[in-house]
């Protein structure tokens, strides 16, 4: 397709101000979201070269917890800035069939996660700089692939919901890693 073509096909309402696909930066910024939060917990990220499996990177801690040294679990991550989708004790999100199937297969060997960022619409920015630090007013919501497992029939999609207690904070990602790191060998 001509590169002329292309901007028609995409429109300028599909490009950010510096011309990279809105999407590509809500994807990028999702992950920078989740990274600052796990090394600020102090753990690590292993990246994916793609979402093959279902997921877009794995989160490590180099703990030794009752069951595991170093637990571990993957991460299918996305972002909306659609605020309706907040309920009043859920973040509601559908997902295509195939994703969700692969993030919820029963014999995974690690443990899989879904988690969803809510940024601010425009034209209030994803994050601000001063000289008091870095803000954004994002936030992100999560659950767990075993939690959003559905046995019966999907058609094209699937909407999941996860709690709004759930909210991706450093503190409750080393709760992820302690209830995965304390369990019996062979259980999860």
């Amino acid at each position: 397709m001509p590169a002329d073509d292309l901007e028609e096909a995409m429109g300028e309402d599909d490009l950010a101000e510096g011309q990279v696909p809105i999407t590509a930066l809500q994807e990028h910024f999702s992950v920078s979201f989740t990274r600052m939060i796990a090394y600020a917990a102090g753990c690590s990220i292993k990246p994916h070269e793609t979402d093959y499996e279902g997921v877009d990177i794995t989160i490590v801690s180099s703990t030794e917890y009752r069951g595991y040294y170093g637990p571990q679990f993957e991460l299918q991550l996305k972002c909306t800035y659609q605020e309706s989708l907040l309920k009043d004790d859920s973040m509601t999100w559908r997902m295509k069939a195939k994703p969700f199937r692969k993030l919820t297969r029963r014999k995974r060997y690690i443990p899989a996660y879904l988690g969803v960022l809510l940024i601010p619409r425009e034209p209030e920015p994803w994050l601000r700089t001063d000289e008091w630090g870095l803000f954004t007013r994002s936030r992100m919501f999560w659950e767990s692939a075993d939690n959003l497992r559905y046995d019966g029939p999907i058609k094209e999609y699937h909407t999941v919901h996860l709690p709004r207690r759930n909210m991706f904070t450093g503190e409750q990602l080393l709760g992820i890693m302690k209830t995965i790191g304390d369990a019996e060998e062979g259980s999860r």
